[in-house]
């Protein structure tokens, strides 16, 4: 039985689950913080060349198809793979196509790196989250904080990522001149960084699993052996239910509203990158901070409030809230943040392209801050509840139907990004901020129909 791994507090399976999804994410968020960079820092740079708004759509459908192959993982973990075996071959996939980055620096090596990462993304990914809730019974309160607890092993990895990565690309592997000058970037040692930090992840993992999940996740859901050993009832091959096709459209409305609060939130990685890079004063008592660095904003607060998210969602107060309800204050917050932008454009005096004219870092500091807060009312609340609401054997395709959003979000993202020079970053976060607000009270005001159709779920 999949639940009989327990310990007082939480299974120590979560910590492993923890650990390994943290070096992922490490590997992840390391490459994705030079990437934007890599690609529109001239060759003598050590970048590819690439102008703004080609990198823009570049960063965009890589970071967008990231989060489509898990729809096509989740599927043939469930059916063929098991969760375990789908995590262990993203990882070493996902490891590869780093070591491509780092040894191969072309267009060439650009594509075929990226590629790589996108395929080993779609077996990792919504497996190890499928792994966090099979770990609790449906009914088990823990199961949020659990996820809180999990997300804080994201954030932990994609914390630690841009600061490492960033002084090997900016620092030890940089070519500078005699007053300190970088003339050339090493972003392939950061890529390099990268692809041991996956290395060291499966390790753990493949090492640990056995002692830590039982046999939880070594075999797909469909098998019969599966149904047997995690005491799944036989009905796993009968088509759904009516309440279970009903929590299903629920898992696909929610996924389609977080689309839009992602293609927003997602800006961090390039329209709000590019941004910083050119028009917020970076220099702190005389030291300019590397732009990648501000890629570790975000999960530093994750990394602070998301222990006293996961102990407020077991509250009294937290039990209360409704799952459309934390979604649609995270879609609110989320537009709250952006309006703060707007106060570094206004600094500035407009989108004037003049870069000696900087806006305060205040102002990016605490739009960080404002998104985390709406990510953690969003995110990890929306990985638990699709983990109750999905039927066992739909369990990783579920998974990666939630992740689709994500797939849509960073590619509508990208255009956007792509047009902040054309219109102006003003105009892009104007419309983003009163967009995401809008769709975040149709969320909060459709809260009792959705949750009637989620039959108890909270």
């Amino acid at each position: 039985m999949e639940h009989t791994i327990k310990e007082k507090g939480h299974p120590k399976g979560l910590y492993l689950l923890f650990a390994t999804e943290m070096w992922e994410r490490f590997s992840y968020y390391g490459m994705r913080g030079i990437l934007i960079l890599y690609l529109t820092k001239t060759l003598m740079e050590g970048g590819l060349g690439i102008n703004e708004q080609s990198a823009s759509l570049i960063y965009g459908f890589f970071t967008g198809f990231v989060y489509f192959t898990p729809l096509i993982g989740g599927w043939l973990a469930d059916r063929f793979l098991g969760q375990r075996n789908a995590i262990t071959i993203g990882g070493l996939t996902m490891m590869l196509g780093q070591f491509v980055l780092f040894a191969i620096n072309t267009q060439a090596g650009l594509y075929l790196g990226l590629f790589l990462l996108i395929i080993g993304n779609g077996f990792f990914k919504p497996n190890i989250s499928t792994l966090v809730g099979r770990l609790y019974s449906s009914e088990d309160p823990r199961r949020d904080s659990a996820f809180s607890i999990f997300y804080m092993g994201i954030n932990l990895g994609a914390f630690l990522a841009p600061l490492v990565i960033g002084i090997f690309a900016e620092n030890l592997f940089a070519v500078k001149d005699a007053e300190g000058k970088i003339l050339t970037y090493g972003y392939k040692y950061g890529f390099l960084i990268a692809g041991l930090g996956m290395l060291l992840g499966q390790v753990l993992f493949n090492t640990m699993a056995k002692k830590y999940l039982g046999n939880i996740g070594e075999s797909p859901a469909k098998a019969k052996a599966s149904a047997a050993a995690d005491n799944v009832q036989p009905e796993i091959n009968k088509p759904l239910t009516h309440e279970e096709k009903q929590r299903v459209t629920v898992i696909f409305i929610l996924t389609a509203f977080v689309i839009f609060f992602w293609a927003g939130f997602e800006q961090a990685g390039s329209s709000l990158s590019l941004y910083t890079d050119k028009f917020i004063d970076r220099t702190v008592g005389g030291f300019e901070i590397p732009t990648s660095w501000f890629q570790s904003v975000n999960p530093l607060f994750i990394v602070a409030l998301a222990p006293l998210f996961s102990i407020f969602w077991t509250s009294k107060l937290g039990k209360s809230l409704s799952t459309p309800i934390k979604m649609g204050l995270g879609m609110i917050l989320l537009g709250i943040g952006f309006f703060f932008m707007l106060g570094a454009v206004s600094q500035r005096g407009g989108d004037n392209q003049d870069i000696t004219v900087k806006a305060s870092l205040f102002w990016l500091v605490i739009t960080y801050l404002i998104h985390t807060v709406g990510e953690l009312c969003l995110s990890p609340v929306g990985l638990s509840v699709v983990t109750k609401l999905a039927p066992v054997k739909l369990a990783s395709l579920m998974m990666g139907v939630w992740m689709l959003a994500t797939f849509v979000a960073n590619i509508i993202g990208g255009f956007v990004s792509a047009y902040v020079e054309s219109l102006g970053a003003f105009a892009i976060f104007a419309t983003i901020a009163g967009f995401v607000i809008f769709l975040g009270a149709i969320m909060i005001a459709l809260n009792k129909p959705i949750a009637k159709m989620m039959h108890g779920v909270k």
